[in-house]
């Protein structure tokens, strides 16, 4: 009983790969609404190993109505038929012919024969160092429980649930969740491998990855095979901002010479090291094994180059001795100084290797990572050193929802000249937003790209991806986040069915119609991103514009079409509509804080429309908790008494004007 899906499988034979067994005979997992077999899970397995194998269940008797048991630890007498999860030593005698010696990260392997069937992935922890305390946002989570360097199981269980038994996560939360019912569930055998190519994809959600308190997307984002991944979100930000705080006063020998010999420039965080004193690799070596007294776990540690791009870099012999005199020419800056001078592109990556080489010697039977990134003045290729193999190099190159993807710094182009260098491993860098509201919670969408681009960068050997930032607004969001979970786990498959099959999962008989609102939305949003549009023109203040009325109609339509149909596609429909509520309103809301602003708040009627307007968007945001990430989408009052909206970030910023 397998779907279209596995046409998604076959796509992936670089990383998958999938056997039928010829036989007659089905193996039969629950008949006429009646469990026949257990789910075996392998004896002290790790938390979220447990979880998944509970949520196996959960879900067969969602779909069949029949829950099987779920029992740790191999069964006496082994049951004639069962569901195992995990490796287990018995499964060499229930699956002689399978290999269980996972050759690749995150591997997964699922397969049945007459009687069983397995779920197993490469799973790697340490039984002593589960728990990490704190996190990297200030405390706001008291600890994480559970936590493994690979989590191979849990994603094998995800990955049956979706491919073999149906189950979509179209967004977070019930009415997201799509499951086809069915009495009896029963599976020719067969034998299905992957591993996925990207090893870090909980930076594609970082808000809602395991170690972050700030997002709505936690379980959506484990059943989506993101969070529970080997490197983590960790590979973006910068390393450094801190140490001017630590070591500005006592220890100025650490940070960046400048032309008139003070040390340290232009300001606190942003301040620049001297990045070939030996004294710079020892603290940041102390760094590291703090880091890991605290989190056990961590395998990637970071020397990203701190704030200020182009600004502060040290001018100390040995540091010159770094660069290579034929790097390409960038302009820099230090105090009452501007001038060109060869990418930092070689020194950084030098840094990099060392911190690298004295990590290795440090912990020489671990496989740890050192991350630097060509943030700014870095971003060409290095033209006489490359990255030791247990390097991480971030790529910034903002190519997903950004004009002239293949022009300038930070394109296609650049991208590739890494993927070519020689540089083994690479971390793509990217954001997905254009300048079309997508902080905001904007239709700011483009789900085709996202499966060019994420093909695209798995083909120029990145290992992972970090964007800064997803704010998880998913009701005019949504199909480009699913198209960008899917795509991360499987960047060869075949997107446009996957498209295809969101919309028509998503909205039944209404599925060309909703693929035509999200279309225009698509449409729209690229007159802003790429050929320069004004929003005003694009998505107008005003509520009587005639692009909400395309949008209204198409909405209309829909409704029509699903008025006899059964299912929550009716609410679903809901939903969307509810996100171009919220657009009108808000558009319609800044053009009467214009007005207010005119006349310092002397307007009544404006001032009770935005009111009024701004309480439509509280209604919706009560009343569709996963629409919005609503930390990031709420009305204050400013310091004149206007009501207005805004999105700041940690800064405080005002995204509306």
């Amino acid at each position: 009983m397998l779907n279209h899906f596995w046409g998604v499988v076959i796509a992936g034979l670089c990383f998958a790969g999938v056997a039928f067994v010829e036989t007659s005979e089905p193996l039969v997992l629950v008949e006429e609404g009646v469990s026949r077999m257990p789910v075996v899970i392998f004896k002290d397995a790790p938390p979220r190993t447990r979880r998944a194998a509970e949520e196996l269940a959960e879900y067969i008797e969602k779909i069949a109505g029949a829950r099987p048991d779920v029992i740790e630890g191999e069964p006496d007498p082994v049951p004639e038929r069962a569901i195992w999860v995990g490796c287990q030593p018995v499964l060499n005698d229930l699956f002689p012919d399978l290999d269980f010696d996972f050759q690749y990260p995150e591997e997964i392997l699922i397969a049945a024969n007459q009687n069983h069937l397995v779920i197993a992935g490469r799973d790697r922890w340490d039984p002593d160092h589960m728990r990490v305390e704190g996190d990297s946002y200030k405390g706001r989570n008291a600890g994480l429980d559970g936590v493994q360097q690979e989590y191979g199981t849990a994603n094998a269980v995800y990955s049956f649930l979706q491919d073999f038994l149906d189950v979509r996560w179209l967004w977070p939360g019930e009415l997201g969740e799509d499951i086809i019912k069915k009495d009896t569930i029963s599976f020719m055998p067969f034998e299905y491998r992957y591993h996925p190519p990207f090893l870090g994809r909980s930076g594609i959600f970082r808000f809602s990855s395991l170690e972050s308190w700030r997002g709505i997307s936690h379980e959506w984002s484990r059943f989506q095979r993101l969070q529970l991944d080997s490197l983590g979100a960790r590979i973006g930000g910068h390393s450094f901002s801190g140490w001017w705080d630590r070591f500005g006063k006592t220890r100025p020998e650490l940070f960046a010479l400048q032309p008139d010999g003070t040390r340290g420039w232009p300001y606190g965080r942003t301040s620049k090291l001297c990045r070939s004193n030996p004294e710079v690799w020892d603290e940041w070596l102390n760094d590291v094994e703090a880091k890991l007294e605290r989190i056990p776990n961590r395998t990637v540690f970071r020397a990203i180059p701190n704030d200020g791009a182009y600004s502060g870099y040290c001018i100390c012999p040995n540091c010159l001795a770094w660069d290579h005199p034929d790097g390409e020419k960038v302009r820099y800056r230090w105090s009452g100084i501007s001038q060109e001078y060869v990418a930092q592109s070689d020194r950084v990556i030098t840094f990099a290797n060392t911190l690298a080489r004295l990590l290795k010697e440090r912990y020489p039977d671990r496989d740890y990572y050192v991350a630097t990134s060509t943030y700014g003045n870095a971003h060409p290729v290095p033209v006489g050193v490359v990255p030791d193999d247990n390097v991480i190099v971030a790529v910034f190159a903002n190519i997903l929802n950004r004009p002239t993807p293949d022009a300038g710094r930070g394109s296609r182009k650049n991208l590739a000249d890494w993927g070519r260098s020689g540089t083994k491993n690479i971390s793509w860098i990217g954001n997905m937003g254009g300048g079309a509201g997508w902080q905001l919670g904007f239709p700011n969408v483009a789900p085709r790209r996202v499966i060019d681009t994420l093909r695209f960068v798995a083909e120029n050997n990145v290992m992972s991806i970090f964007f800064d930032t997803m704010w998880e607004h998913w009701v005019n969001q949504g199909p480009h986040y699913y198209m960008l979970a899917q795509m991360a786990w499987n960047p060869y498959a075949d997107g446009e069915a996957i498209l295809e099959d969101y919309y028509r999962r998503a909205f039944g008989p209404a599925a060309d119609t909703m693929t035509a609102y999200w279309d225009l939305m698509v449409e729209t949003s690229d007159k802003i991103v790429f050929e320069g549009k004004a929003m005003d023109e694009i998505w107008p203040r005003s509520p009587r514009a005639d692009f909400y009325q395309q949008g209204y109609d198409l909405l209309d339509r829909a409704e029509e079409e699903l008025a006899d149909a059964e299912g929550v596609y009716g609410e679903r429909l809901a939903f969307v509509r509810a996100g171009l509520d919220y657009l009108r309103l808000f558009r319609e809301n800044q053009q009467l804080i214009a007005r207010l602003e005119d006349v310092d708040g002397e307007d009544t009627d404006a001032l009770t429309s935005a009111r009024a307007n701004w309480q439509n968007i509280i209604l919706i945001l009560e009343q569709y908790p996963f629409a919005f990430n609503s930390m990031y989408i709420r009305p204050r009052q400013d310091g004149r008494g206007h009501l207005e909206s805004v999105n700041p970030d940690r800064r405080g910023r005002t995204w509306t004007r």
